[in-house]
């Protein structure tokens, strides 16, 4: 971990006090990574890989519980006065059973891609929050068997003096974010069950560019005749290794006597594009809104400058196999 990290987490715990709990699978006892934890009013964060979340009452003394959910287990409330030192969630056996094993394809492919929007204008992005979830819509576009290989995100840097954006990586203010990609089933047009109950995370830094490339091959996920969503989900910040930091959703800021909450936003920014004629993506605040899916157009979405703007979508790429009949 970075010095500066362990001063900050030094002195988060020594001044504040804080109360560190872990999240288990209550069959296996292995740690349930990256769970949600809701507040019920708007409010929350993750858990980083080994299951472990901080809470405390000197940041959100108004909380008296939470709700806990994870992707393959029942969901837990439970009060945040005295958090135990280690949760148990059940598994939610109905919806594992649904994964099946699939054996490797042996077979003749070609490989084909849908590419990537690319853009660094600043006006043109969306700002990740801890709270916001994006998922993109991608077609099958005949009964040919298609497996994803790998997954195309824009990113956009944003340097520290607005003149320096167009200068190289080394002139760019340095970052280190935990990302969570999730794979959803299409469901008469909006995101479905998940494809895939495996946690998919990557560290996405300043020295990645205009693109990240991750590669999802060896997840052998197949793409269904109706298609699929490819969703993208900010964990947080993270350390010098990728694990997950704690982080405050939102900044607080005074304002003629009462506390204003300002989302946090987390480098890099999400380029969006105006070259996709329909709506093809789709986002939820993972806090609000009972966690439903909102698809990203006029008169869905008021107050969005992007779509004012006539950027309606999320410029993510894909790349697949498309085997040859037996």
């Amino acid at each position: 971990m970075c010095r500066q990290a362990v001063l900050l987490l030094f002195l988060f715990s020594s001044v504040i006090g804080f109360s560190q709990t872990r999240i288990i699978d209550s069959q296996t006892k292995y740690p349930v990574s990256y769970a949600t934890i809701s507040f019920g009013n708007g409010q929350g964060f993750f858990a980083d890989d080994e299951g472990v979340f901080v809470f405390t009452k000197k940041i959100y003394p108004d909380i008296d519980s939470l709700f806990i959910s994870a992707l393959g287990f029942k969901d837990l409330n439970i009060s945040s006065k005295n958090l135990p030192k280690t949760l148990e969630l059940t598994p939610f056996i109905d919806e594992l059973d649904e994964v099946v094993v699939r054996a490797k394809l042996d077979r003749k492919y070609k490989e084909e891609s849908i590419e990537p929007y690319l853009d660094d204008d600043y006006y043109k992005c969306w700002l990740p929050t801890i709270e916001s979830e994006i998922a993109v819509y991608f077609k099958n576009s005949d009964p040919k068997l298609k497996k994803l290989s790998e997954i195309h995100f824009p990113i956009a840097l944003e340097s520290v003096d607005w003149k320096k954006r167009h200068k190289s990586n080394a002139d760019k203010k340095p970052f280190s974010t935990l990302f969570k990609v999730n794979i959803y089933q299409n469901e008469n047009g909006f995101p479905g069950k998940p494809l895939l109950y495996q946690n998919i995370v990557f560290n996405a830094t300043e020295k990645d560019g205009d693109e990240y490339t991750l590669d999802v091959s060896a997840y052998d996920i197949l793409i269904p005749k109706s298609g699929l969503f490819v969703s993208l989900q900010v964990l947080g910040y993270a350390d010098d290794a990728g694990k997950l930091l704690p982080n405050k959703k939102y900044k607080e800021i005074k304002s003629r006597g009462q506390t204003v909450k300002i989302p946090t936003n987390f480098r890099p920014l999400l380029p969006f594009t105006d070259e996709i004629s329909e709506s093809k993506t789709f986002i939820k605040r993972v806090f609000l809104h009972r966690n439903q899916w909102i698809q990203f157009k006029k008169g869905n979405i008021n107050d969005s400058s992007l779509l004012k703007a006539g950027l309606n979508n999320y410029g993510m790429g894909i790349t697949f196999k498309v085997y040859k009949d037996e």
